[in-house]
């Protein structure tokens, strides 16, 4: 039974911690759009999209101000379109992408993912043309994103995808140059992509996923950051434990707010993604949950260890809170997204060869780094190479 002062520290979180449900997601099936002709495949998947999520955004609304929890993003994630679009009869894709984009805007949601495919032990022909499509589409919307499974553990990396993903990444900087390469940051390059990740820019709705679904992304570094300035000094087992318990609390409060609504939406309860995803703002950053375990400096030796920790103890937690608990459910490191990342990085104590082993044991790979213009995209696919391997 809830007593009061559980509720009191829930509002401690929200209000001094920056605890907030980061995004409720909708997953929709679109496999019943496909259709030989291209045109109406569009227009099946827009009045789908709209029938299924016209009343997202206001439901979301609705369980903020009753609830008082803040929901950050009222996202979409589709089918990838790869194989909605497979049996149309053109080559060019970009018309689904403006499809979904139309969509989007309609029902009022942030963003939408699933421009996406999967290629991770070889691609199809629509495959092909959805990636040949990608830098056009993602210059030519505002909402949608895109992704790309080029590796699993199991069937490997797939290298012929790796090259093409570079220069996919160089022609989309370049035809969003305008706007600082815009498009690159609605570009996810995946190995061992979830099917039920509720976060951008790499959510997709997978095969194996009902026909709709609620996903719940929550995240609250602040949370465990202020958890753990009480454990200070104390064993790891102590600090584990204190994680653990932060975890729980923050995962029960997603589960809460997915139940809400999927009963109001009429739709199932998916998973809750425990993901500790940092924003800049002072005392919301993965990098001081770090430090504040111990390390001297973010880049200083045991900072590939310290996330190893907090991953564990933040999954462990967040089982034993839900049974819903999927998606991604970890620590993100976007060096551009946290005040803590940044200055390690401004100070040249975190390289990009210690953020990539970072990443070995983190939910996400490289996140949100910048790269200078005139990179070559060998180089950057040799860089996502080394991170999918």
């Amino acid at each position: 039974m809830i007593n009061r002062n559980e509720i009191l520290q829930t509002i401690e979180m929200i209000d001094q911690q920056h605890l907030d449900i980061r995004t409720v997601t909708m997953g929709i099936s679109l496999l019943d759009c496909a259709h030989s002709d291209a045109r109406t495949s569009c227009v099946k998947i827009y009045d789908k999209i709209c029938r299924l999520a016209g009343n997202l955004v206001k439901t979301a609304a609705d369980i903020e101000a009753e609830f008082g929890i803040p929901i950050v993003n009222k996202r979409i994630s589709v089918t990838p379109i790869s194989i909605v679009a497979a049996c149309s009869d053109t080559n060019d894709y970009v018309p689904f992408a403006l499809a979904l984009d139309r969509a989007a805007k309609a029902v009022g949601v942030d963003f939408l993912g699933g421009f996406s495919a999967l290629v991770h032990k070889g691609a199809t022909l629509g495959d092909l043309k959805l990636m040949d499509a990608i830098p056009e589409a993602l210059a030519r919307t505002n909402l949608v994103c895109s992704s790309v499974n080029i590796g699993t553990t199991r069937a490997g990396i797939n290298m012929d995808a790796v090259a093409r993903m570079g220069e996919i990444i160089k022609q989309t900087a370049e035809l969003t140059a305008d706007s600082g390469g815009l498009g690159c940051a609605k570009l996810v390059v995946f190995a061992n992509a979830v099917e039920d990740n509720p976060f951008m820019a790499g959510a997709f709705h997978g095969v194996g996923e009902p026909e709709c679904e609620i996903n719940v992304g929550v995240s609250g570094p602040g949370v465990v950051f202020h958890a753990l300035q009480a454990a200070k000094g104390k064993p790891f087992d102590e600090v584990a434990e204190t994680i653990k318990k932060t975890a729980f609390r923050i995962t029960r409060m997603g589960q809460l707010v997915a139940q809400e609504a999927s009963a109001r939406l009429g739709v199932p309860f998916g998973v809750v993604d425990l993901s500790l995803a940092p924003t800049p703002a002072i005392g919301d950053s993965v990098a001081d949950i770090l430090e504040e375990m111990g390390l001297e400096s973010v880049g200083a030796p045991g900072t590939t260890a310290a996330p190893a920790l907090l991953n564990d103890a933040v999954k462990k937690g967040g089982v034993m809170a839900s049974s819903h608990v999927g998606g991604l459910s970890g620590a993100f490191i976007p060096v551009s997204e946290d005040a803590g990342m940044i200055k390690a990085a401004a100070a040249g104590k975190l390289t990009i060869e210690k953020l990539e082993a970072m990443t070995c044991v983190c939910s996400v790979g490289l996140d949100m780094i910048a790269v200078p213009g005139d990179t070559t995209a060998s180089t950057i696919s040799a860089i996502i190479a080394d991170e999918a391997a």
